[in-house]
């Protein structure tokens, strides 16, 4: 996985899992985490964390599978907050909790679907960063785009 140090440029050894029991009594607001996760139990949520300190989460999202539409929704993303800014020290969070939601929807034969419903202001961003285009209020990526992301974000260096 493809998190980098801002600072020395040098690639971080990270792992994405699914978020566990123990994992949510620690994901708080006054953790770095800006939502209330506990409501996102119901659907599959994951983290990212470094294997050098697997006890913190960089970031967070959770994912609605969506079968009869061939796509992975993208319900919830978010990155804690000492990893985002001008003062962030590790790059590419969400690139790769985005290709790792991709690589589910390869994997489940949807080409790579997966969709988010942004906040306003973060439309040029998905667009512009990720490859995501407008499909109604929703932002879609899917097939090379998908395939693109899962190369960059989640092949090892």
């Amino acid at each position: 996985m493809n998190l980098k140090h801002r600072f020395t440029n040098q690639y971080l050894k990270a792992k994405i899992l699914e978020v566990s029991r123990e994992d949510y009594k620690r994901i708080k607001r006054d953790n770095g985490f800006s939502f209330n996760w506990d409501i996102e139990k119901s659907h599959k949520t994951c983290k990212i964390f470094l294997l050098s300190d697997q006890e913190s989460i960089l970031g967070l999202m959770s994912l609605v599978d969506r079968p009869d539409e061939y796509r992975i929704h993208l319900n919830r993303l978010e990155v804690v907050r000492s990893q985002q800014g001008k003062e962030k020290q590790i790059d590419n969070i969400a690139g790769c909790l985005i290709a790792f939601a991709a690589s589910l929807a390869v994997k489940k034969g949807y080409n790579g679907f997966v969709s988010l419903e942004p906040k306003t202001e973060l439309i040029d961003h998905y667009q512009n960063k990720y490859g995501f285009r407008q499909y109604g209020r929703y932002l879609a990526v899917e097939g090379s785009y998908s395939n693109q992301l899962i190369d960059k974000y989640l092949s090892d260096e």
